[in-house]
């Protein structure tokens, strides 16, 4: 396995991120385009994965087309995990500084 096989899925991934970022900027996070932004970078990776194993067939580690668009279209979703995993951080992040008024204890 050379160096490339490694660092391939995190390269698609990183441009998948800043394409849907791109997306979202440009179509003001509108809703209907929110919805359907697992499936634009799935494809949107698949499309990057076709793309790098028939330009540089040694980078992807795939041995045809279908496993390209298959690591392609994974390296996309994981591209979505991330935003998801950092819009739920920082949600958290906010509500743990909301500090302790007592306006959600059901307590009292």
């Amino acid at each position: 396995m050379s160096t490339f096989d490694f660092v391939t899925v995190p390269i698609i991934m990183s441009v998948v991120y800043g394409g849907l970022a791109l997306l979202k900027q440009a179509t003001g996070s509108a809703e209907r385009v929110l919805r359907f932004l697992p499936l634009i970078a799935a494809s949107f990776g698949a499309v990057l994965g076709v793309i790098a194993f028939f330009a540089m067939p040694e980078i992807i580690p795939a041995s045809n087309a279908f496993v390209a668009v298959l690591v392609g279209g994974a390296s996309g979703l994981a591209a979505t995990g991330t935003n998801q995993i950092i819009k739920q951080i920082s949600k958290f992040k906010k509500d743990e500084g909301d500090g302790d008024d007592g306006k959600n204890d059901k307590t009292k």
